[in-house]
C-alpha cells in the first residue's frame, strides 16, 4: 500500500460525508416545507442506503 488512505477507506470516508450531506439537506427541506416531511424522509433513507451500498461494494472489491 503506497498511500495513507486505501481505496476502500476513501470510499467509506466519501460515503460518510455524502450521508451527512443528505441528512443536512433533508432537515433543511423539512424545515422549509413541513408538510412534505414524509416524502423527504423516504427519499433521504433510500439515497443513504444507496450511498452505503456503494461503500460496501468498495470495501469488498478493494
Amino acid at each position: 500500500m503506497t498511500s495513507l488512505i486505501s481505496t476502500a477507506g476513501a470510499a467509506v470516508l466519501g460515503a460518510g460525508i455524502g450521508i451527512g450531506l443528505i441528512g443536512m439537506k433533508a432537515a433543511e427541506s423539512t424545515g422549509r416545507n413541513p408538510s412534505a416531511s414524509g416524502k423527504v424522509m423516504t427519499i433521504s433513507i433510500l439515497l443513504a442506503a444507496l450511498v452505503e451500498g456503494v461503500a460496501f461494494v468498495a470495501i469488498f472489491m478493494g
